[in-house]
């Protein structure tokens, strides 16, 4: 059962598929908004800032603005690099944690997995195992003071701010009651999570930076500011865009009586992840959108993965059951196509 989904068809099923090629055979309902939740009564908790994670990320977004100087001066071929880091860490994001690992809205074959968890490595979004986790819990109880980036807070803690104090008890208390055992036993994100801070140094910052400095000559500064800080400030605020703008700013044709939004410039900027109300609603739907490929490039690599029998069993929401919902809850805006 899943929610009035469906699986696409036009991939066939490999037989020999190993037990390591974990997918969505399970039901998933940690991404189920909880209607039962309700925020302790008293006093809220204190306000604990994080001033190593002020520091540094102000750092980074200084560095960020003198790469964007740098760009005249870099190589063509610097910044074709840049962009394609840009694009892997962002794959390692969208179709990677998001989509894969904590919706399980799609099955991805060993070498798939660990082409995303490499691409998620250079993202440096913390690793998979806690960005499922966390990203879990903000579907479960969007809104609300268990999830880690609440929008009702905010747009700058939405956004950025809440990875700049200290979690709320309630973030902390839910996400342990989260049903992770598809994570514990998938040996790509576990061994990612073991070795998290020596694979985040080589491929967020070395690799990035080394490879045009050795191979065309570029600038050393040029190497690091421009595809590797900029690249990585880019990705960053792409992916918080999804938690502050598309949280706040749109339409809502599915469901009204939530907060997410369709953001077509959030879902230009993040390859796919703007179309924000309608992921909320049907959050196993693997496109994370009513109209597949349109502003997704995502989509687009996960329909390329299948073609090249990487990826299989991509869940969509059918026609009937969306017509039905934005009908039913939504506000009135819907557009077909």
């Amino acid at each position: 059962m899943y929610r009035g989904s469906q699986t696409v068809g036009t991939c066939v099923e490999n037989p020999t598929i190993n037990a390591e090629d974990i997918g969505a055979d399970r039901e998933m309902m940690d991404d189920v908004f909880d209607t039962t939740y309700r925020e302790k009564k008293g006093p809220r908790p204190p306000m604990k800032i994080v001033w190593r994670n002020v520091i540094l990320m102000s750092l980074l977004h200084m560095s960020a603005v003198y790469g964007v100087i740098l760009i005249p001066l870099a190589k063509p071929a610097t910044l074709v690099w840049a962009v394609l880091c840009f694009m892997l860490s962002a794959l390692g994001v969208t179709a990677g944690a998001h989509r894969l690992w904590s919706h399980r809205s799609y099955k991805a074959r060993l070498p798939l997995r660990m082409l995303l968890a490499v691409s998620n490595t250079m993202a440096f979004q913390n690793d998979i195992y806690e960005w499922a986790r966390d990203h879990r819990a903000h579907h479960k109880y969007s809104e609300t003071n268990a999830d880690p980036h609440n929008a009702m807070r905010g747009f700058f803690f939405a956004h950025i701010g809440w990875l700049l104090m200290r979690k709320h008890p309630d973030v902390i208390e839910k996400g342990k009651k989260l049903d992770l055992s598809d994570l514990h036993a998938d040996t790509v994100v576990m061994f990612q999570r073991r070795h998290y801070k020596k694979l985040i140094l080589l491929m967020c910052f070395v690799v990035p930076t080394v490879v045009p400095w050795y191979f065309w000559g570029e600038s050393f500064y040029i190497s690091l500011y421009v595809p590797c800080l900029l690249r990585y400030a880019l990705v960053l605020n792409a992916t918080w865009l999804v938690n502050s703008a598309a949280h706040m700013y749109g339409n809502r044709p599915y469901d009204k009586n939530i907060n997410p939004r369709e953001n077509k410039l959030v879902a230009i900027g993040a390859i796919g992840e703007g179309f924000h109300n309608y992921h909320h609603t049907f959050p196993y739907d693997y496109s994370s959108s009513e109209f597949g490929i349109k502003y997704n490039l995502t989509t687009c690599f996960i329909d390329l993965m299948c073609y090249l029998g990487l990826a299989s069993d991509r869940k969509r929401v059918s026609k009937d059951t969306i017509k039905a919902r934005q009908q039913r809850t939504g506000d009135g805006s819907h557009r077909s196509g």
